[in-house]
């Protein structure tokens, strides 16, 4: 789906055909032959458009000509229905600079550009391409840092469950959220990256305005921030998982190890029990209160061993 926009008065309109100034969001569905119509109507290269789609692809800026590039990863909510799948993906966004446009083009629905869509970002103009690209850089690492406090907040609810009982179900879902936090770790750090690259080579050609280039100082402090919190979370999820198939593993042991105790004090009576079974002379085989005595004897013993056990603390 191709749409273009265009800012006038405070609200965002949609327009039918694009004009000077306009943003083109390419959001799905739509086809290779509609790309490569925009690629040839923009004056675009059409791998700007495609390598936007791969989700491998890695954050980084590229300039053709009078056509610039800018690659950055961000967060989705990943909707597999499989359980150990994590819980959030990152895919990216490529922005594509022209003269006269700016284009934005995801290959799946994004949080990030809606808030641009539904009119919840003060002060954007798609006519002010570096400003607008800033903007959308800075809501990126919001959604980075929310992200990560939910996945916190999520980490903390198992962690309570878990205590009470040990299951697969919740060790999973830490798994899960695992695998989340190494995704936000490589994007982030990879759109750090490219941050700098943009601030060092005045890729947007703001160097001489003093209000954007502090806007994008404080976006690439903000990303350093998330990039900081996705590690303290994942050794505390590491160290959380170990600590969890420590106690596990103890758990069973102590769970054999009375069972072990069980077994041993029960085998008393059966063995007393067997001697008598026995077509031998054994002591009180003449008595008629000989399977009392038995009786009392088996309980006992067995009690003097459970005794014994309970103060070798095995109990």
């Amino acid at each position: 789906m191709i749409q273009y926009y265009i800012k006038s008065e405070g609200r965002l309109l949609l327009q039918e055909k694009p004009e000077v100034g306009s943003w083109v969001n390419i959001t799905p569905p739509f086809s290779h032959a509609e790309l490569e119509e925009v690629a040839k109507e923009f004056g675009v290269p059409l791998d700007f458009l495609t390598d936007s789609l791969d989700i491998d692809e890695r954050s980084r800026y590229e300039k053709e000509e009078d056509v610039k590039l800018i690659v950055v990863n961000t967060p989705i909510l990943n909707e597999t229905d499989l359980e150990n799948e994590a819980v959030y993906v990152t895919v990216p966004i490529g922005i594509i600079l022209t003269m006269d446009h700016i284009i934005t083009i995801t290959s799946f629905e994004n949080p990030v550009l809606n808030l641009f869509l539904d009119n919840k970002i003060k002060n954007f103009d798609p006519s002010n391409e570096p400003h607008f690209v800033l903007q959308i850089l800075e809501q990126n690492v919001y959604r980075f840092l929310n992200c990560l406090k939910n996945l916190n907040l999520k980490r903390n609810l198992i962690e309570k469950e878990l205590y009470d009982s040990s299951r697969n179900k919740e060790l999973k879902q830490l798994l899960s959220i695992e695998k989340a936090l190494v995704y936000f770790v490589n994007s982030l750090s990879s759109n750090e990256l490219l941050k700098m690259k943009m601030k060092r080579s005045d890729y947007l050609k703001i160097r001489e305005d003093e209000e954007l280039t502090d806007l994008f100082e404080d976006i690439i402090i903000d990303n350093s921030q998330a990039l900081e919190m996705a590690n303290v979370y994942t050794n505390i999820l590491n160290g959380t998982m170990e600590a969890y198939a420590s106690i596990i593993s103890n758990n069973l042991n102590v769970v054999i190890q009375r069972l072990t105790l069980v077994t041993i004090i029960l085998m008393v009576p059966t063995l007393v029990a067997s001697f008598y079974g026995m077509n031998v002379p054994l002591p009180f085989e003449d008595s008629k209160f000989a399977v009392v005595y038995i009786f009392i004897g088996s309980i006992v013993i067995s009690l003097l061993l459970a005794w014994w056990f309970r103060r070798k603390r095995l109990f």
